[in-house]
């Protein structure tokens, strides 16, 4: 799978579980990288908390075998992940007693969640983050420095 492919196929997955209302940060099938990895709870076995960075054995080994899911190495879809929970306010690794957002079902939650997960999948193939809108709003001389070229 290519990088433009993989970062494609990932936000438009992670756009249509937002929109459908199947978005739940808490549900190995249904949150960032469930929805990534087409509603498969697999990727939590590589690693030994949600919402952590570290592999365990099992992932290291994938990791080390070069073993790709959907485009992305088991390290890249533990980043992916804590971005998204992150993102939605979740105090990480997640635990019974550690913060975490009232309503995780809250469109506002998830937005945020979103954009951290969309940062991190355009680190990942080294491009500017597409959801980055501040450049718009760049100025000289009180004009714009950069022109919004929309398409419809």
């Amino acid at each position: 799978m290519s990088i433009k492919n993989r970062l494609e196929s990932s936000i438009t997955k992670l756009y249509k579980a937002f929109h459908d209302g199947t978005l739940h940060p808490e549900c190995a099938c249904h949150c960032a990288v469930g929805n990534i990895c087409d509603n498969k709870d697999f990727w939590k076995h590589l690693s030994d908390d949600h919402g952590s960075v570290k592999l365990n054995y099992v992932g290291l080994v994938n990791e080390k075998l070069g073993k790709r899911f959907n485009g992305y190495l088991p390290s890249e879809l533990l980043r992916i992940e804590h971005a998204f929970l992150q993102g939605c306010g979740y105090q990480l690794p997640l635990r019974h007693h550690h913060f975490k957002p009232k309503d995780p079902k809250s469109q506002v939650i998830q937005f945020e969640g979103l954009c951290a997960a969309i940062t991190i999948l355009c680190k990942l193939e080294g491009i500017d983050d597409i959801s980055d809108y501040s450049k718009l709003f760049e100025t000289d001389n009180h004009q714009p420095i950069h022109s919004l070229d929309l398409v419809f």
